[in-house]
């Protein structure tokens, strides 16, 4: 029988970014598919307007979270980095086949950090998070004038005469329609983004948790608790120790 050993894995910044940004994609999802039902739930312009600023405010607490992340990559233990995240380097490919032939075999490979398939499943949720924020600052800006773009999108789509910081959302008669029609214009790329880019991220987030309880029964390793603890137990010599 293997004798099981615990291994230290997840640093505290690690897992600090997971959860919160947990809870934030959670609230954001939960507040954007309101937004996008708000003529079926009888939500009022009022109403929109409330759910879109607390939309924003989980979005700058997700797009602080995702850089701090980025930055520890650089400077995390190991298995944060970069090049324990990112698919790709010396002997990646090798280990992908490898890692999906002991996964079929019914016993696959252990890993400290992520696996091989788990690295692209990371990589996908990194770059549509990226996406997200992205494109969702610069709705902040055209949908209710929030920074860092609402000053700009303000002062161009203002009415003569009208000032740029007492801009409102859902004021028409506050706008330039012309200007407004070219911010529309300039928006719209923005929010095709965003919204098909919500899509993909829900697919991927069902892939991920599938993929964690699959590893969780088939590899072992305590690999949800591990998030919460920072430690995992191995009954055999990890793949990449």
């Amino acid at each position: 029988m293997s004798e099981m050993k615990s291994y230290r894995v997840w640093d505290a910044p690690t897992r600090w970014f997971h959860w919160i940004n947990l809870l934030c994609v959670l609230a954001l999802i939960a507040i954007g598919v309101a937004i996008l039902n708000a003529k079926v739930l009888g939500v009022t312009n009022d109403g929109k307007v409330l759910l879109k600023v607390i939309h924003v405010w989980f979005g700058y607490v997700l797009v602080v979270n995702l850089l701090w992340r980025m930055v520890w990559a650089f400077i995390g233990n190991r298995h944060a980095r970069w090049g324990a995240i990112l698919p790709g380097g010396k002997g990646y490919w090798s280990s992908v086949k490898n890692y999906s032939a002991s996964l079929f075999s019914g016993r696959p490979s252990q890993y400290l950090g992520h696996n091989p398939l788990a690295r692209i499943s990371i990589t996908l949720l990194f770059l549509l998070l990226a996406i997200q924020a992205v494109s969702g600052l610069v709705l902040a800006g055209t949908d209710i004038f929030y920074p860092p773009l609402g000053s700009w999108i303000a002062g161009w789509v203002a009415a003569p005469g009208v000032d740029p910081a007492s801009m409102q959302a859902y004021s028409p008669q506050m706008y330039d329609e012309t200007a407004w029609e070219e911010m529309r214009a300039f928006r719209k790329p923005f929010i095709t983004t965003h919204y098909y880019s919500f899509y993909a991220m829900v697919v991927m987030i069902v892939i991920h948790i599938a993929g964690v309880v699959m590893v969780e029964l088939k590899e072992g390793g305590n690999v949800i608790s591990a998030m919460f603890t920072g430690k995992k137990t191995l009954s055999e010599k990890p793949a990449d120790e």
